[in-house]
C-alpha cells in the first residue's frame, strides 16, 4: 500500500522524534527507586565516611534515597567489580579511587578493565596521605625513623589498607634502603585501632586521623602533600626531608557502569555536583583534611582525564620499581 506524500513524512517525523521522546521520558522517570553507592572499604574509616555524607545529601537532587553498602576485600577490587557488572541504569554507583580505579591494575589480576568498565560521574576531593606511628615507638622524627629502621632491619611492622599505601610502604623501602614486614588490613579503622594498640609500628593514612595525633594517641613524621597540612604545620614533607619520590596525592570520585545513558549520568552528576556546594558537606570534608575539586573539574569529563594522567604517571614509575601486592 502506497502511503500519502503528506502521511509519510508525518510518520517519519514521529519516528525521528521517538529516541528524543525516550531519553526525555527516561530523564523524567529517574530514579523510581533508592540508589546503592558501594564503597568498596569496610565501614568506619574516612573513605566510608566520605561516601555517607555524600549520599545522605545526594538523597534531595535525586528525590531518593541513595544507600550505601560496604563492600569490602581484594584491596577495594570487589565492590569496584561491582559497580562493573552492574546494569548500566544509574540504580548502582560506586566511589572509586587512584588506589582502586588505577593501582591495582598493576598488582593484581582484575576481573575488569580499570578505564574502559566505567562511566566517570565526578571527581569529588584530593587528599595526601601521613605517616602515622603508634605513640610508643622511640623515635620522634623522620631522619630517627629511617636510622632506626636501618639499625632493626626486618623488625618494624607497617599497616597498609590499599594499593596506594602499599606502593607508598615499599616505595619508602626502596627510598630509604630499609626493611620491614608490611602487614595488610581491610579497612583504615582496624588499621588506626592496632597502631594506637601498638600492635603494628607505622601506617599511612588521611589526615583526618590528626586528631589521633593531637590527643597522644600516635606519632605523625611526615606527610606525602606538596606543603604541610594546614591543620597540622608541624609535620614536614617528604621532600623537605630529602625524599620528593614520596611526594603523592590520592583522589576519590564517583563512578558507575559502562554504557549507562549520558542523561541518567547528567542526573548524578548534578546531584554529586550539589552535594559538594554544601556548606555542611564542605565543612565537614575539609574537617577530614580533604579537598574539594574546583566547580570547574566536577565534570566527567575531568575525572576520566585524571585516570588517563595517572596511568600515565605512575604505572611506568611502579614498573620500573619492581613493586608487586604481597
Amino acid at each position: 500500500m502506497k502511503l500519502p506524500r503528506r502521511k509519510f513524512l508525518h510518520l517519519a517525523a514521529a519516528a525521528a522524534a521517538l529516541p528524543a521522546v525516550s531519553r526525555t521520558a527516561r530523564a523524567l522517570s529517574y530514579p523510581t527507586r533508592p540508589i546503592t553507592m558501594i564503597v568498596p572499604f569496610a565501614p568506619g574509616g574516612p573513605t566510608d565516611v566520605i561516601g555517607r555524607v555524600l549520599a545522605e545529601r545526594m538523597r534531595d537532587p535525586l528525590g531518593q534515597p541513595v544507600v550505601v553498602e560496604n563492600v569490602s576485600g581484594g584491596d577495594g577490587s570487589i565492590g569496584v567489580d561491582r559497580v562493573a557488572r552492574a546494569r548500566p541504569d544509574g540504580y548502582t554507583i560506586g566511589l572509586g579511587t587512584l588506589s582502586w580505579h588505577i593501582l591495582n591494575g598493576v598488582f593484581r589480576s582484575l576481573p575488569y578493565h580499570m578505564l574502559d568498565d566505567f562511566q566517570p560521574i565526578a571527581p569529588l576531593v584530593g587528599y595526601p596521605l601521613v605517616m602515622f606511628a603508634r605513640k610508643t615507638m622511640p623515635v620522634n622524627d623522620l631522619n630517627e625513623l629511617i636510622a632506626w629502621l636501618k639499625a632493626n632491619p626486618g623488625k618494624a611492622s607497617f599497616g597498609t589498607i590499599a594499593a596506594s599505601t602499599h606502593f607508598l610502604s615499599v616505595s619508602f623501602q626502596k627510598e630509604t634502603g630499609t626493611q620491614f614486614t608490611i602487614v595488610p588490613y581491610r579497612g583504615s579503622a582496624q588499621a588506626m585501632q592496632d597502631l594506637v594498640a601498638g600492635q603494628i609500628d607505622v601506617s599511612f593514612d588521611l589526615p583526618s586521623q590528626l586528631p589521633q595525633m593531637r590527643a597522644g594517641s600516635i606519632k605523625a613524621y611526615a606527610v606525602t602533600s606538596d606543603a604541610r597540612p594546614a591543620q597540622a604545620p608541624d609535620i614536614p614533607t617528604f621532600a623537605e626531608m630529602g625524599l620528593p619520590a614520596l611526594s603523592f596525592s590520592l583522589w576519590q570520585g564517583v563512578f558507575t557502569s559502562k554504557s549507562t545513558p549520558a542523561d541518567i549520568i547528567g542526573q548524578l552528576n548534578t546531584a554529586a555536583v550539589e552535594a559538594l556546594a554544601d556548606p555542611a558537606v564542605r565543612s565537614r570534608f575539609a574537617a577530614l583534611g580533604l579537598e574539594i575539586f574546583p566547580r570547574e573539574r566536577q565534570t566527567p569529563e575531568a575525572l576520566a582525564a585524571l585516570q588517563r594522567s595517572d596511568v600515565a604517571k605512575w604505572l611506568p614509575i611502579i614498573k620500573e620499581l619492581g613493586i608487586r601486592a604481597e
